[in-house]
């Protein structure tokens, strides 16, 4: 699938060397501003439990777990919405991401600069946030100006685009997103068209420092950067991206050893993964048999024939029908026979809206 999350902040808050964690990639990370001028990107598999129960039981000869773009964007610096340091390519790829996960330094290091020369990631935070509202304001304002030129004529849609582009501007000018701005449908359809970039979910990482993992609640900066979240009902993974690049470096072997010596249950890339998964309103069904377990990813609220299309195009185009099975009752029970025998497995058609976790078998006719 192309769903993709744009990993954004401040130069030399971490973000590359989060990327390279999370893709095993080869991004450049260095100290100095602008390291990051054409966007990586980098395709990680979201780890999943129930592949690994699910696997016995087809005994297949691969198992494909679903995936998620992340993209690692070119910091941003105040003035970016003047073209200042690289803003407009910044924006510009901001633009083509679904998702936002915003980095923020919560770490002292002396020996690694700051661009605002401070440790403040609720300022930090406002410094993003303020680029964004004004460079929507510019799109806004264009869009409003050929509105109000083309409504002179009488168009009716013009003349409502006046109205909403006003409300949105006034909104935008007190320094709200407009992913917090309700709106009814068809105005929300309009503001579509612009592909505003506050429009867009996001949830933020902390890069904390390797020493501060062991007391995630005590630390006063991660304290304050969760307040900022939650006032905006965003989320917040905490993660060390330097304990999190080492641990990529390690063979997997070795890798539980050396999270549990630094105080970690599981890898924060994880958690990271699972929040941009999430964030996206994304679910994932399971397809099996004895070649290939394939985890797939589709909207939540997407029907069966969607889910088909996922798989392949011709069977979203002939959809006949999909055999459905909870992946629980699939574990619990042992076998697909054993589900048909006990009378677990559900026939469904076009309106069957897709569980997480469902295993499906689609029938289709081109």
């Amino acid at each position: 699938m192309g769903f993709s999350c744009g990993i954004v902040g401040l130069p030399n808050v971490g973000k590359s060397t989060l990327f390279n964690a999370l893709s095993l990639g080869h991004a450049e990370a260095q100290n100095f501003p602008f390291c990051t001028i054409e966007p990586n990107v980098g395709v990680v598999s979201v780890p999943d439990p129930r592949l690994d129960a699910l696997a016995p039981l087809f005994e297949p000869e691969r198992v494909v777990p679903t995936t998620l773009r992340f993209v690692d964007i070119a910091g941003l610096v105040r003035g970016a919405s003047r073209g200042e340091g690289l803003g407009n390519q910044f924006l510009a790829h901001i633009r083509e991401v679904d998702a936002i996960a915003h980095v923020v330094r919560c770490f002292n290091d002396e020996n690694v600069t700051h661009v605002e020369g401070r440790i403040d990631p609720v300022s930090d935070v406002a410094t993003v946030h303020t680029e964004l509202c004004l460079k929507d304001m510019e799109t806004v304002e264009r869009r409003l100006d050929r509105a109000r030129t083309q409504s002179k004529g009488g168009d009716p849609h013009e003349k409502h685009a006046i109205t909403v582009c006003e409300r949105v501007m006034e909104h935008l000018n007190a320094g709200h997103p407009m992913r917090s701005l309700e709106l009814a449908e068809a105005d929300r359809a309009l503001m579509n068209e612009l592909h505003l970039l506050t429009d867009k979910p996001v949830f933020y990482v902390a890069n904390v420092a390797e020493s501060a993992l062991s007391d995630l609640e005590g630390d006063p900066v991660l304290t304050a950067l969760r307040e900022a979240a939650a006032a905006e009902h965003a989320s917040v993974v905490p993660l060390c991206a330097s304990v999190e690049a080492e641990l990529g470096e390690l063979d997997p072997s070795e890798r539980a050893e050396y999270a549990a010596a630094v105080g970690l249950e599981e890898p924060g890339l994880h958690r990271v993964i699972r929040a941009g998964y999430e964030l996206l309103g994304l679910i994932t069904f399971f397809t099996g048999n004895a070649k290939e377990l394939h985890a797939w990813t589709v909207r939540s609220g997407s029907t069966a024939p969607e889910a088909a299309g996922a798989v392949h195009s011709d069977f979203q185009k002939g959809f006949i029908k999909a055999e459905v099975i909870e992946w629980e009752t699939l574990v619990t029970l042992g076998s697909e026979a054993r589900v048909r025998e006990a009378g677990k497995l559900a026939i469904q058609g076009r309106e069957y809206v897709v569980r997480d976790g469902d295993v499906m078998y689609f029938r289709f006719k081109v």
